[in-house]
């Protein structure tokens, strides 16, 4: 029997998983999947978890049942290339034929001093539910500061002050506006949301240090209670420590059927993986499409072929607390409460076809 390993639970393996089973594994092929927590967890929606607006049951999803499944515990160490195994710091290491690397992303710190030390994350759901703990049990009037307006540090702002009326929001944004790779539609939609809701913006910033209750910006120390840090991703320390060809990124450079050159039973997928878009659930998602196609046409000993289509992803939805939003659907901006529905909408659907 040959048996198929995936590192990590995410989007990508996710999808793997439910192209595979039930019936589309060969008989004898069985699967291992090995996550660190025992259910599927949407970080897309991290931000609300923190900010308190959602419930920790809301975000998790079962891994699927089936016989030629089995469902593995820990925290991965090492990939071993060479040996083809999976290394733990606590446990026996488990054996692969062919395994998909899924360990998704951390933060990046930018070598800020104090950066990783005195703030808070939302990339894991551990580290979720620690921002969580820390934000709503803040006094009456305290002061967040979110270092990061991206899409994470858009949503958990806004997020937060629907939650927490009673907060000082301070987010600090690089650009000269925020939200400067969408069209300027939508960075002043956005703008002018946070300015209405009372969420100061500290436009052109450069965090030089982090010190407990303080933020650095161009040097000049900014008060503040907690600090949630969400400016920028790396991928994760097992994958960084591989040695094996990366982009300038970090991400795993990969053949057109994304597994390793030289190694047609290693595939990365996801935030590791040097892909021409930005990481996302939906690009891990296609991407898997695509190795599942690699992996059974393998297993029956046929051809690949030289190339598979480009992706086409159906763009970038982002919420504004519950009843705004903003969003690039097919090149069209949109604003107001249409993309926030549309998002509830795309949440809703995969649950209910994933869970």
């Amino acid at each position: 029997m040959k048996n198929l390993v995936l590192i990590g639970g995410g989007y990508g393996n996710m999808r793997v998983l439910h192209r595979l089973l039930p019936n589309q594994l060969p008989d004898d092929v069985t699967i291992t999947l090995i996550d660190r927590n025992p259910y599927h967890c949407l970080k897309t929606e991290y931000y609300a978890l923190a900010a308190g607006t959602i419930s920790d049951h809301h975000i998790r999803v079962s891994f699927p049942e089936h016989p030629k499944l089995d469902i593995q515990y820990g925290e991965v160490e090492k990939i071993d290339i060479e040996n083809k195994q999976i290394l733990f710091s606590d446990r026996e290491p488990i054996p692969y034929d062919d395994t998909v690397i899924g360990l998704g992303c951390e933060d990046k710190y930018h070598n800020v001093p104090g950066a990783k030390e005195h703030t808070y994350s939302i990339q894991t759901i551990d580290q979720s539910r620690h921002a969580y703990n820390k934000l709503n049990n803040l006094s009456a009037g305290a002061t967040v500061g979110i270092v990061g307006a991206g899409l994470s540090g858009v949503e958990l702002a806004s997020e937060l002050r629907e939650s927490r009326a009673d907060l000082n929001i301070i987010l600090f944004d690089r650009g000269e506006l925020i939200l400067s790779s969408f069209p300027k539609r939508l960075s002043l939609y956005v703008q002018k949301w946070f300015e209405e809701n009372d969420v100061k913006i500290i436009n052109c910033a450069n965090i030089t240090k982090v010190e407990e209750g303080l933020v650095y910006n161009h040097d000049n120390a900014i008060e503040a209670d907690v600090i949630v840090w969400t400016a920028g991703i790396q991928p994760s320390k097992v994958v960084r420590e591989m040695d094996v060809e990366k982009d300038a990124q970090g991400r795993v450079v990969l053949t057109p059927h994304h597994n390793l050159p030289g190694d047609e039973h290693v595939y990365v997928v996801g935030d590791c993986a040097s892909l021409p878009h930005a990481p996302s659930a939906q690009l891990a998602e296609a991407q898997a499409e695509q190795i599942v196609q690699s992996l059974q046409k393998r297993w029956k000993n046929e051809p690949l072929p030289e190339a598979y289509p480009q992706f086409k992803l159906k763009g970038v939805l982002g919420s504004l607390g519950k009843k705004a939003g903003f969003g690039l659907v097919a090149d069209r901006p949109l604003v107001g409460r249409v993309p926030r529905l549309l998002k509830s909408g795309l949440l809703w659907m995969y649950k209910h076809h994933n869970g």
